[in-house]
């Protein structure tokens, strides 16, 4: 049997840990063995912080939201559970957005918060475009029913015509 020699493997293997090294500083990126070690602690770390980045941006929601909560005089555990009792579904991201961007409309939350303690519960006002849309929903829904009774009145002439 003929001798068989992994050296391309090998050295694609080893190529590929270099290029995944480009950029270490020092020997890091220069020697096979030291690259390897540093490639796998760097995607052990890669893996490990993309999880712990996402507690790192929630933190960072509550604590946006807490702070506009206090310019409102409100805790931000009252605040969330006023939200939960009013039925009001929004995710912290968004309501830190809302903080940030339009305080005025986060003291309406504060409101509906509020009234969410009180035992009340909240029930959205339909904008504008959601009536139009309904609407639009509606009168499709009867043109679809006034044309499906037109043609079975159709196909039963015909049937009725052929015999």
């Amino acid at each position: 049997m003929a001798r068989v020699k992994g050296g391309t493997v090998h050295a694609a293997r080893r190529k590929k840990v270099l290029k995944q090294a480009k950029g270490y500083f020092g020997s890091k990126h220069r020697l096979y063995k030291t690259a390897k070690e540093q490639v796998m602690h760097s995607l052990k770390y890669a893996y490990r912080d993309r999880r712990q980045n996402k507690r790192e941006f929630r933190k960072l929601w509550i604590t946006r939201i807490n702070a506009a909560c206090r310019m409102n005089n409100i805790s931000y555990s009252k605040f969330i559970s006023g939200l939960n009792k009013a039925g009001v579904l929004v995710n912290r991201k968004m309501l830190s957005e809302i903080a940030i961007d339009n305080p005025q409309a986060f003291t309406e939350l504060v409101n509906v918060a509020n009234k969410g303690l009180a035992g009340e519960k909240f029930e959205a006002k339909a904008s504008k475009k959601e009536e139009v849309i309904k609407e639009e929903k509606a009168t499709a829904k009867k043109t679809t029913k006034t044309t499906t009774k037109k043609e079975t009145t159709k196909k039963a002439t015909k049937t009725t015509t052929t015999k």
